[in-house]
């Protein structure tokens, strides 16, 4: 059973993958920090991991804790990640109350001593229901009343709001308001009113609309080197550069140089010498390099092409998937902030405070 009745928590959930539920965190918690100075973090549960210690941290929890120093085990933070054969073993045998003591625990440890708790859910509503840890669920365990991050829009994110709204409402969890992400900033303020009215007649409160910023739809260098498990030929980690255009060399060495500008990353194979002393001669004369170079193919580059690489003012990297592999890698890349993104950080923090009405959240509580 849950001990801590006392301590201030706000649950963040989406209305599905990728609408800006981390981001909104990121920000908020920033935000309750310079407001209370102790505040706590924790995903209950998390589906993208990493393995530090020997156990599965959601990436989530790394980032806050990177990023806000929050003086909490990592274990606590992510009580609990779902791999592979989660769903699978839980099916086969049910351990609900071992899972449910898990979480309580856990948020009590991160609730010790601090002035707030922040949790944060692992998209929609629904999300988690086969193994009977919904996101609705989740907040119900944690007492949690609860902020909705949908995308930019009026029709289908207040469909998709009033949706979600629906099972939190089943579970008996209150939900704050809605926060609006991505919206186009020459529509803000069209959206901000006409949200605004739709959600009303549902019974929901518009607690802020946030401008698409192109940044922080772009992977970094570092991002892009992690999914494509990457060998580092030149350049020093981290890999911080974001890329904002991917040029495929498999054209001529006059095409791919008039393709190449700052922020481009360049995926062509270590064979393709006349592409790669294009991209060379570019940036001789550029006042910016490209993000970085890509190798394809595993193919490494004989020693005349390495010495020329080494000159490159941008990071190299060399991949074992075929040219057309690697850009659709990246292409499907699943953008997240990362630790490193410092430039990324900063700009939520900034973003969120200005559209992010906070008073309003802790006044609901």
């Amino acid at each position: 059973m849950l001990q801590n009745a006392l301590t201030p928590r706000v649950f963040i959930a989406a209305t599905r993958q990728n609408d800006g539920k981390t981001t909104t965190s990121l920000g908020l918690l920033a935000a309750l920090q310079r407001r209370y100075g102790r505040v706590g973090y924790i995903k209950p549960v998390g589906q993208r991991f990493v393995e530090i210690d020997e156990q599965k941290i959601d990436e989530d929890a790394v980032i806050m804790d990177r990023v806000f120093r929050l003086n909490c085990p990592l274990v606590d933070m992510s009580p609990i990640a779902v791999d592979p054969d989660f769903t699978r073993k839980y099916l086969q045998s049910a351990n609900l109350d071992v899972l449910v003591k898990r979480i309580h625990k856990a948020f009590d440890r991160v609730a010790w001593e601090k002035d707030f708790v922040l949790c944060e859910g692992s998209g929609h509503a629904g999300v988690g229901s086969v193994f009977d840890l919904s996101n609705a669920a989740v907040a119900k365990l944690l007492n949690a009343k609860v902020v909705i991050v949908t995308r930019g829009g009026i029709g289908q994110p207040i469909d998709e709001t009033v949706l979600n709204h629906a099972l939190f409402k089943q579970e008996g969890c209150k939900v704050i308001g809605v926060i609006i992400n991505k919206v186009l900033p020459e529509k803000l303020d069209y959206i901000t009113e006409f949200a605004q009215r739709g959600l009303k007649r549902k019974g929901l409160e518009l607690l802020g609309v946030i401008p698409y910023q192109p940044i922080l739809s772009r992977p970094t260098l570092g991002a892009i080197a992690e999914e494509l498990r990457a060998e580092i030929i030149t350049g020093k980690p981290p890999f911080t550069q974001t890329v904002s255009r991917v040029v495929v060399g498999a054209m001529g060495a006059d095409r791919a140089r008039d393709l190449l500008k700052p922020g481009v990353l360049l995926i062509v194979p270590a064979d393709r010498e006349e592409i790669i002393a294009a991209a060379g001669d570019w940036m001789k004369s550029s006042l910016e390099p490209i993000a970085g170079v890509v190798l394809s193919d595993a193919v490494k580059p004989s020693g005349v092409i390495l010495k020329q690489l080494r000159r490159f003012p941008c990071p190299v990297l060399l991949a074992s998937q075929d040219i057309y592999k690697a850009a659709s890698e990246v292409h499907d890349l699943i953008i997240k902030t990362r630790p490193d993104d410092l430039q990324k950080i900063s700009l939520i923090q900034e973003v969120i405070a200005r559209h992010v009405n906070l008073d309003r959240i802790l006044n609901s509580l």
